[in-house]
């Protein structure tokens, strides 16, 4: 593997670290403050929870789109046009998860206007309802769906290709099929929220894609078929002594 492809995968490792503890740490900032009826008229007193919040939420969202990117190249010769989808459902995901963390800042920016703590007792929570909802259905399609799909279709090429070890790749394609089923499960209007029992369907992809990292970061990319190839081309070329050696053999025995 040439030295600049085996950096890259070093800087797409650490950038999935970078993704994942970034929404975490995010989501932890973030707390409860979207909790409550009337939790907009609140969130003013949670600003600098929400800025850090959605500074971190940009920062997984560009972190995880960079990890595309980078892979483009590499993924190319062995699925051109997985590896271009694989970059589009990512571009889709993170312009969701991007939407979702605008949506935050729409939040405060209503919380803190004169007219919303004036408004009547049921404006003011079918208004701060209307604006959960935006910001959890571009989070629940953005990174439970769009970032299932983009999973799946990553280590079906890393499997068919042989990039990585197949229990690790197969792995992904399991927890990628499960974090899709949770976020339709969100779709049909079931509870995806945090406290929800089904959040454990997207614990696999999350522990996956740490283990995935940290194999990126300390071996890279396998290269598929090269000691076949060589074994096959040794056996080609030693076929014509071999055989010359059998004749020779025949020969001395006549």
């Amino acid at each position: 593997m040439m030295d600049t492809e085996r950096r890259t995968l070093r800087v797409v490792g650490a950038l999935f670290v970078v993704a994942t503890v970034a929404s975490i740490l995010g989501s932890m900032v973030l707390g409860s403050a979207l909790e409550g009826q009337n939790y907009l008229i609140g969130l003013t007193d949670e600003a600098t929870s929400v800025d850090v919040a959605v500074l971190l939420f940009l920062l997984a969202a560009t972190a995880a789109f960079a990890t595309a990117v980078l892979l483009l190249p590499i993924l190319r010769p062995h699925a051109e046009g997985l590896a271009a989808g694989y970059v589009g459902l990512r571009t889709f995901e993170n312009v969701l998860y991007v939407a979702g963390a605008v949506s935050l800042l729409v939040m405060l920016s209503v919380s803190q206007d004169e007219g919303i703590r004036g408004a009547s007792a049921s404006e003011a929570p079918m208004l701060g309802t209307t604006l959960l909802a935006m910001h959890t259905w571009s989070v629940t399609i953005g990174t439970l769906i769009f970032a299932g799909l983009g999973s799946l279709t990553l280590n079906y090429v890393l499997y068919r290709a042989t990039l990585v070890p197949r229990w690790l790749s197969g792995w992904g394609i399991a927890a990628a099929v499960l974090l899709v089923s949770y976020g339709v499960i969100g779709v049909f209007g079931g509870n995806v929220g945090t406290d929800s029992p089904l959040m454990l369907l997207a614990m696999p992809i999350a522990v996956e894609e740490m283990v995935f990292a940290v194999w990126l970061i300390a071996k890279g990319f396998e290269v598929p078929g090269s000691t076949r190839m060589t074994n096959h081309r040794h056996y080609r070329m030693a076929s014509p002594l071999t055989a010359a050696g059998r004749s020779e053999r025949w020969n001395g025995h006549s």
